[in-house]
C-alpha cells in the first residue's frame, strides 16, 4: 500500500513546485503590460503545463505575442493585383516565417486604333501574358519582404498595322515620301516584343504578407521591383510604292535601297526608344485571401 501511495504523493509535492517554476519561465511575456489579464494568466498555466518546446495540440507560445507559428504548406493563399504586366493572379504557401513560394500569372489585351505617327495611320494591339515563380523572404517576420524570382513564361508584346493612305505624306529616317495611289498605296506590319519570349530573372520588394502569422484571412499587398528581361525587338515591313510629290517616279519600297535604308534606319530608332525597357518595371497591389488546408 506504501508503494502504491508512493507516487501519487510525489506527484502532489511535486505540483506546487511546477506552480512555483512557472512565474520564472512565463517572465519575459508576463513582464509586458500591454498583454491582458487572460493571457497572463494563459501563459502562467501554459509554462507550468506545456510540454518544454512550448507547444499543444500545433500551437506555440508565439501565440501570446499575437502571432500563431504555422507549420510548414499549411496554409495556402490566391490573390489578383495589377501592375504593368497586366491583370495578375496569384498563389501562395507557407514554409515558414521567413519564407513563402508564390507563382504568378498575369495578362491583358488591348487593341488601339487611329494612331498617327510619322504619317501613318497605326492599328495596334496589346497582349501580355506571363508567368512566374518566386520565393518571398520576411527578414523581420512582418510585412517586409524580399522577393527574387523568375519569370518562366514571357509573351508580352504588341502588332501593329501601319496604313499610308493615297497620296498623303509619311517619313522614314526623317525623310519624306508620298504613298501611291490606289492597290499600290504602302502598308506595313510591324511587331513589339518584351524580351522576345525568354525566361527572365526578377527581383521585388514590398510590404505584405499573403499568409500572415497572425492568421487573419485577407490581406492587401504591395510590390515593386524590376525583372531583367532581354532588350526589347522591333521590327517593321513595308509594302507598296513610294512616289515623289507629284506622285511620279514611283518605286517598290520593298527593294528600292534608298527607302530600305531608311527603313532599317527608323526600326534602329524605334529600337533605342524601346531599349530601357529590358529592365522591366514592376509596380503591383491588390489583395489576397488565404486558409487553412492542413492542421
Amino acid at each position: 500500500m506504501t508503494k502504491r501511495l508512493l507516487p501519487l504523493s510525489l506527484a502532489i509535492l511535486a505540483l506546487p513546485l511546477t506552480l512555483l517554476a512557472a512565474p520564472l519561465t512565463a517572465s519575459a511575456q508576463l513582464a509586458d503590460d500591454s498583454i491582458s489579464p487572460r493571457t497572463r494568466v494563459f501563459a502562467f498555466l501554459s509554462s507550468a503545463f506545456l510540454p518544454a518546446d512550448g507547444t499543444a495540440n500545433g500551437i506555440t507560445n508565439g501565440a501570446f505575442n499575437g502571432e500563431a507559428s504555422l507549420k510548414p504548406f499549411s496554409r495556402i493563399a490566391f490573390g489578383v493585383g495589377v501592375s504593368p504586366l497586366g491583370i495578375g493572379l496569384q498563389t501562395a504557401t507557407n514554409i515558414n516565417r521567413h519564407f513563402n513560394i508564390r507563382e504568378t500569372g498575369s495578362f491583358f489585351n488591348y487593341t488601339a486604333s487611329n494612331i498617327s505617327t510619322e504619317g501613318f495611320n497605326v492599328t495596334a494591339k496589346l497582349s501580355l501574358a506571363s508567368t512566374g515563380a518566386s520565393i518571398d523572404y520576411y527578414p523581420f517576420h512582418r510585412g517586409f519582404r524580399l522577393s527574387p524570382g523568375l519569370l518562366l513564361y514571357n509573351q508580352n508584346k504588341a502588332n501593329a498595322t501601319f496604313v499610308a493612305a493615297s497620296g498623303t505624306s509619311f517619313t522614314l529616317n526623317n525623310h519624306t515620301y508620298y504613298s501611291a495611289s490606289g492597290a499600290n498605296a504602302v502598308v506595313g506590319q510591324g511587331a513589339f516584343g518584351l524580351g522576345n519570349g525568354r525566361p527572365a530573372f526578377t527581383m521585388t520588394t514590398g510590404w505584405g504578407n499573403v499568409i500572415p502569422a497572425s492568421g487573419r484571412h485577407f490581406s492587401f499587398p504591395v510590390e515593386v521591383g524590376v525583372a531583367f528581361i532581354k532588350s526589347p525587338t522591333v521590327a517593321l515591313n513595308l509594302s507598296g510604292f513610294v512616289c515623289d510629290a507629284q506622285g511620279q517616279n514611283c518605286v517598290n519600297v520593298a527593294t528600292d535601297a534608298t527607302a530600305q535604308a531608311d527603313l532599317a534606319a527608323q526600326v534602329q530608332k524605334y529600337q533605342n526608344d524601346f531599349n530601357p525597357l529590358k529592365t522591366y518595371p514592376i509596380v503591383s497591389f491588390g489583395f489576397a485571401y488565404n486558409f487553412s488546408i492542413r492542421r
